[in-house]
């Protein structure tokens, strides 16, 4: 990947990701961050609770030290909180629902400012 991908992938994860690794960590250790999402294999993790993991690596990890399954993976965060975001409930309490929860797990609280 170029350097110039890598900034709009780094600029566009930021955009994504509204909550900083210590709020991301203390959310993937609540009973609801572990109560949403699919999960796969025989882990008994969800694919979101993995993801909020990995995406606490990337935002402590140097610019000059990520790689390309780094950014791989910020592409795909970015990607996952847009589809998402689209798909937001009409008519339910999106404080407490699984909607915002699955955000969360990704790196995004909808409710924040």
């Amino acid at each position: 990947m170029a350097d110039e991908d890598h900034d709009t992938i780094r600029r566009e994860f930021g955009e994504a990701v509204n909550m900083t690794p210590k709020e991301l960590e203390e959310w993937l250790e609540t009973d609801e961050s572990k109560s949403v999402g699919q999960k796969s294999g025989g882990s008994g993790e969800s694919t979101g609770h993995e993801s909020g993991r990995r995406i606490v690596e990337l935002l402590r990890t140097k610019k000059d030290d990520l790689s390309d399954d780094d950014y791989a993976h910020m592409r795909k965060v970015h990607g996952y909180v847009q589809r998402h975001l689209a798909q937001e409930p009409e008519k339910e309490d999106v404080e407490g629902s699984k909607w915002r929860y699955s955000l969360m797990n990704w790196g995004h609280d909808p409710l924040k400012g």
